[in-house]
């Protein structure tokens, strides 16, 4: 007797969401960074192609879901104090996020170049505006490679996130707390009974706005309209409450599955050059995050590993966490890392937009 689609489709959610659950597991046992976004994109992407005779299905609306929730846990990190001191510094803000975007464009150029995939595809890849900020802007775009944006932004996100407190907890900085890198880097957990009721008008409005985004077609409007509105009633004074870790991670998951399911790491061209080329692209990177914290140590006076963690392009949390540990300036940290997201966020989805039609353009013309 055959199952029913209905049926089907549920038996297939199912192993879906179990296959989540263990690879999620597994990543948070030897400590990977965002356990529960990168395991279960892997071990989805791995047995959806690997076992062809296992089917998986995830709906598209769970993604939605969990965006939302990454959208308000991030406009909830805006507040008066963080906004107070990107005002007090926002020139050399502005001045250290150009020029990291520009290196990041100057190594997708290179990248591409020689990787032999599109400029689009290696730029999208490059910039470093979260995970889950560029597979949703590459899924939107046209002629672009979501499987190459995914591993270079996973890749690079692991480099920095592995690299940078090694950096940090060298005789380089001049700190000795070797062991917090043994120990896995955590955050106190939000408790589920200071969620209500304030979350209510939150998960309302927040949701309201990314269906009324999406009918005006908003780019990525389940991610940032609710991090506006987060951001916009945070900011006036509506108590916003934080979400438990639990949460957070099962966002994660449902969009680490909608991705993993997309995922089609066979038609990954030149396999062995692109690995490589990640790699270096990766340390560039941080060799250039290194040279720009050096500036801003000259512009204002602050120490290098706080300059450093500023401008480490990946890892917010994980930089916040380590600056408080080290008693580096916590609030100049997080200003830095949340208004590059920010300007990440909302400037250079509509740029890339432009960029792109006219490289578009322009290959027409040259085809005619």
């Amino acid at each position: 007797m055959q199952l029913s689609a209905p049926t089907n489709r549920t038996y297939q959610m199912c192993i879906t969401l179990l296959i989540a659950l263990v690879s999620g597991y597994l990543f948070t046992l030897v400590h990977m960074p965002i356990p529960w976004l990168l395991g279960p994109m892997l071990g989805v992407c791995l047995v959806s192609r690997g076992m062809k005779t296992v089917k998986l299905y995830w709906p598209g609306y769970f993604r939605n879901i969990g965006l939302i929730i990454v959208g308000y846990a991030i406009g909830l990190s805006f507040t008066l104090d963080t906004l107070k001191e990107i005002v007090h510094q926002l020139p050399s803000m502005v001045l250290l996020t150009l020029l990291l975007l520009l290196l990041c464009s100057l190594t997708a150029y290179g990248l591409s170049r020689l990787a032999g995939i599109s400029f689009p595809t290696a730029l999208t890849g490059s910039i470093p505006g979260g995970l889950t900020q560029m597979v949703a802007l590459a899924e939107e775009t046209k002629g672009i490679d979501m499987t190459v944006v995914t591993f270079l932004q996973v890749s690079r996100l692991m480099m920095i996130v592995v690299f940078v407190p090694l950096i940090i907890f060298s005789p380089l900085m001049g700190s000795d707390r070797s062991d917090v890198i043994l120990s896995p880097i955590a955050a106190a957990s939000a408790s589920w009974s200071e969620l209500f009721p304030d979350i209510i008008p939150y998960a309302i409005l927040c949701t309201g706005m990314a269906l009324l985004g999406k009918k005006l077609h908003f780019p990525t409007t389940f991610l940032l309209a609710p991090l506006i509105v987060a951001a916009i009633l945070h900011l006036s004074g509506l108590h916003g409450p934080a979400l438990p870790n639990s949460i957070i991670g099962a966002a994660q998951l449902m969009i680490g599955c909608y991705v993993g399911l997309l995922l089609k790491p066979e038609t990954l061209p030149n396999k062995f050059r692109i690995v490589t080329l990640a790699l270096i692209s990766g340390v560039i990177l941080i060799v250039g995050a290194c040279g720009l914290s050096y500036l801003m140590t000259k512009l204002h006076p602050v120490t290098a590993a706080t300059s450093l963690l500023s401008l480490a392009p990946g890892g917010m949390d994980q930089m916040g966490i380590i600056a408080h540990e080290i008693n580096a300036n916590v609030s100049i940290v997080t200003s830095y890392q949340i208004f590059r997201t920010f300007f990440i966020f909302f400037a250079v989805p509509p740029l890339l937009r432009i960029l792109f039609g006219r490289l578009a353009r322009m290959r027409r013309t040259v085809d005619e």
